[in-house]
């Protein structure tokens, strides 16, 4: 049957059921390179050639790394010759990539956005003790950027976080904040939290 005619059952299925929304494929995308150059613009452009279209992507550099990480969605042909185009990405300009078919993030309307900052004297495990401190809450960690620095003034090797975390709504914010707080003291973090403003 030549290409792009619908079977006698695909016609009959049509009829009888509603039709897959065209972009109801999603996949996730992570490119590696090093410093200077970026996978963005070869990431990007594939996704654009496919016909795909891009939901949420961040680009970060770690160390001497690069990385971008992409959700698309698309129909399952675009999606499908995404990951071709890939593949053949990979193969010819040496890029790393990890992709793989997901799904759209549910909707968590009973979280509250909150931003956490964290800064301290440099030390193991402060990020540890800080995702775990969330995880015996309840609390998500949405998203994480933390770095290691030298302070201009002292030359001390510090700690910097900033966290967006999600808060159940039923959570009560007062008790919540001042259980962090004291946390942050045993710890000798000097630390903030406030909600997400837009």
């Amino acid at each position: 049957m030549p290409r792009g005619t619908p079977s006698l059952r695909t016609t009959a299925l049509s009829k009888t059921a509603a039709r897959p929304s065209t972009n109801e494929n999603h996949l996730l995308i992570t490119a590696y390179t090093t410093h200077p150059q970026s996978p963005l613009l070869a990431v990007t452009r594939r996704i654009t050639d496919s016909g795909c279209n891009l939901v949420d992507t961040r680009l970060a550099t770690v160390g001497r790394d690069v990385s971008v990480t992409a959700l698309v969605t698309g129909s399952w042909d675009a999606v499908a010759k995404l990951e071709t185009m890939l593949a053949k990405l990979e193969r010819e300009e040496g890029l790393k990539l990890v992709w793989y078919r997901t799904g759209p993030k549910p909707l968590q309307s009973n979280l509250l956005p909150y931003i956490v900052e964290v800064v301290a004297a440099d030390k193991p495990g402060i990020l540890f003790q800080l995702a775990d401190f969330f995880d015996q809450q309840g609390i998500t960690i949405e998203s994480l950027h933390c770095s290691r620095y030298r302070a201009m003034q002292t030359g001390a090797d510090m700690f910097s976080a900033q966290l967006t975390i999600g808060v159940p709504a039923d959570m009560h914010i007062a008790v919540l904040r001042d259980d962090f707080l004291e946390f942050c003291d045993h710890l000798n973090l000097d630390a903030i939290m406030d909600p997400m403003k837009y």
